[in-house]
Formats: structure tokens, sequence, C-alpha cells
């Protein structure tokens, strides 16, 4: 379906543009989200009649959200979370995860839908996630994901929580080993072997 683009959109192009899209991303995202108009001869005349008016509400719109990055630009958010041994959080961090620790950190202009959060975080550590306040403003913040607040701390200072922990893992038990046992055998000490025999 060719289409009218009413607004910037990623890797489609400008205002004004006609483009093809397939025909149910048009039905049922751009169309009625007001991003786009269907290309026709009415449409298009429509279109030119109002493009000093369309391109001046972006233009206003791209401001506010201009200054609105300036809050936003850098934030970290911490999220604690439990996770297993090896740092696999048990469940994940989501877009309404990300957006309720930044309107608790008095961030209050972003909602679900200018979150862009490629794949959901399902580990410990620190991760960028882009904010798009506008199609043509993204700006990034940081999430920190850790078990606890000290951990959140190590981690903002660019310690390795994770490894750390195996190391302090690998300084622990360690059994005794006799290279001549047989498998299931439990490993006797040097001094009780020669008793025994006796």
């Amino acid at each position: 379906m060719e289409i009218i683009l009413l607004e910037r959109i990623e890797k489609l192009g400008a205002i004004g543009d006609v483009v093809t899209v397939k025909d149910g991303y048009a039905r049922n995202f751009l169309l009625p989200n007001k991003k786009a108009l269907r290309s026709n001869n009415a449409n298009k005349k429509v279109f030119e009649a109002n493009r000093a008016k369309i391109e001046a509400d972006n233009a206003a719109r791209r401001s506010d959200a201009e200054k609105s990055a300036e809050g936003v630009n850098g934030k970290q958010i911490i999220l604690i979370r439990q996770s297993s041994n090896a740092g696999h959080l048990y469940g994940s961090v989501a877009v309404r995860d990300v957006v309720e620790a930044l309107h608790a950190d008095g961030v209050t202009n972003v909602t679900k839908a200018m979150i862009v959060l490629e794949r959901p975080i399902k580990t410990l550590g620190l991760f960028d996630v882009k904010v798009a306040l506008h199609p043509e403003v993204v700006t990034t913040i940081q999430v920190n994901v850790a078990r606890s607040p000290e951990e959140a701390d190590l981690q903002a200072q660019g310690v390795d929580v994770m490894a750390d922990l195996f190391e302090k893992d690998e300084a622990g038990f360690t059994e005794d080993y006799d290279p001549n046992a047989e498998p299931g055998e439990i490993a006797v000490e040097a001094e009780e072997a020669p008793a025994e025999e006796a």
C-alpha cells in the first residue's frame, strides 16, 4: 500500500515522503495512529494544503522533546532484582519497569511507547537503553540491574560483580585427590592408609 508520511519514521522516510509498506503495517499501525495518509489524489491535495501546518507542529513537538531530552539524557536508573548465582534474573526487566523507575526518579514525560528496548534484560549488569522522545530526538539512559544497592554502586564504578563472585568461589573448599583411587572410592589420608594395613 502506498502512503504519505505525516511524521518521520525510522527506516521509512521523512514528512511528505510517499512510500510503499505492507498493508497490515499501514492499516494496523500507521493509519490509526495518524502517522500517515493513504496515497491518493485527494489526500495528496489535502497534505499539500496543510504541509506548512504539519511541519510547524512537528517542529514545535521536536523543540519540546529537545528540552525534555536534557533532563533524561545520561540518566542512570537502578533496578534491584533477584538472580541466580550465574547472574541470570528470575524474570526479566521490561519496558514497564524502566518507565516506572524513571517516574520514581522524577522524569514524568516518558511513556512506554518512547522506550526502545530491543530485547528484555535478563542478566545483571549495565545496559544502555534508547528513549525516543520524538521521531527525531533520541536519547540514551543507563539501566543498572543489580541484586543490592551495594552491587549497583560497584557496577557503576566499573567493577564486574559476577567475575568477582566467581573468583571468590574458586578459593573455597577443595577435596582431597588420590590419583590411584578407583572411581567411587573416597580419598584416604596418607597417614591412615598404613595403619589399616597393619
